[in-house]
């Protein structure tokens, strides 16, 4: 098992800055249920993998939410909300009746999922959220086109790259560390920044960052990812410190290992030193996920349920919607008890 295998969802070093997930059913019509829960796109893997996945997803358990619009006419920009769980954060967020600006490097997915769910609900901004230019522009858009902007999901990121060769602190890349921290950190911060300048005045609003386990425990990622995610969560805990003073809340998301595609495709790239397992080199894409999925199971404090990219979207829902209108600051571990505790006395 390699530090990869333990990581949240998160892109490989092709600077896609997004993971793969969908979001689960709900009641909704039979036209707004096909657009939005029955996607099975993937410009990056193959549609056996995304049809499995994403099938899984919506299949694993239905939302029976009280509240059914829990974020009605809410204005939403997520980043790196294309695909994986940036793009079921957006799903999730639409199904809960928020109009969503995704912003993204990749166009034709940012394109494509706009479309499925209906200019209505959607809409596409170009954005690499480590280029200032790009940030300021993605909010300004989302001014002109709703004139607020009441929730901004920091989804955006990527995880490095994953050869074994690169791993060790010894043989650090100064460069591609620096890219990584660019993206990670340096992204959100500058997405808070903007967001606060539109949300200040009108004294509301919430920031939701998807931070990671490995910004709360060591061991858990690559160092280049671990140092980004250590910085993500504590620049939540200071910008909230600040923007509290005008009503504005930021907290931010920790998940475990979320065996998505992207991911899969990123454990490979661990795997594929010197020798490539024959056996791991022949099994299909789906047994691969289901490997994965058994390895967290199994490294979870909690037994039972298998995490999923729709239990990250329900989470930053929570924290969007007014359900948690006095939590901020807050790190929200979705690992199953993994960074809590460890059994060491047989319990």
């Amino acid at each position: 098992m390699t530090a990869v295998d333990l990581m949240p969802a998160a892109d490989d070093d092709n600077n896609k800055q997004s993971s793969t997930g969908l979001l689960h059913h709900h009641q909704l019509p039979a036209a707004a249920d096909n657009a939005i829960l029955h996607n099975t796109r993937h410009p990056f893997i193959s549609t056996t993998l995304a049809n499995s996945f994403f099938n899984r997803s919506i299949s694993a358990r239905v939302i029976h939410s009280s509240i059914c619009r829990r974020l009605e006419g809410k204005v939403a920009i997520v980043t790196g909300g294309s695909r994986g769980i940036g793009e079921a954060i957006v799903r999730a967020f639409v199904h809960h009746g928020a109009l969503v600006v995704v912003a993204d490097i990749d166009d034709a997915g940012g394109h494509a999922l706009a479309a499925a769910l209906g200019p209505h609900a959607c809409t596409y901004v170009h954005c690499d959220v480590a280029e200032e230019a790009d940030v300021e522009r993605a909010v300004a858009t989302t001014l002109e086109q709703h004139g607020r902007l009441d929730v901004l999901c920091n989804n955006a990121g990527v995880l490095g790259r994953q050869t074994r060769g690169t791993k060790s602190i010894a043989s650090l890349d100064a460069a591609e560390f620096a890219r990584v921290l660019r993206v990670n950190a340096l992204g959100a911060a500058l997405g808070m920044k903007h967001a606060a300048r539109a949300m200040v005045p009108r004294r509301s609003g919430s920031i939701v960052s998807v931070a990671s386990v490995a910004g709360v425990l060591g061991g858990l990622g690559p160092h280049a990812y671990t140092a980004s995610k250590h910085a993500l969560v504590g620049l939540t805990k200071n910008a909230a410190c600040e923007l509290g003073e005008h009503g504005i809340r930021v907290n931010c998301i920790s998940p475990f290992g979320v065996a998505t595609p992207m991911l899969v495709n990123a454990w490979r790239q661990g795997q594929g030193g010197d020798h490539a397992d024959e056996d791991q080199a022949a099994a299909s894409e789906e047994e691969e996920v289901e490997k994965m999925e058994e390895m967290v199971r199994r490294l979870a404090t909690l037994k039972g349920p298998t995490l999923r990219a729709g239990d990250i979207a329900e989470a930053a829902v929570f924290l969007a919607s007014d359900e948690s209108r006095y939590v901020s600051g807050h790190n929200l571990v979705v690992d199953g008890g993994v960074t809590t505790s460890r059994n060491v006395i047989g319990l």
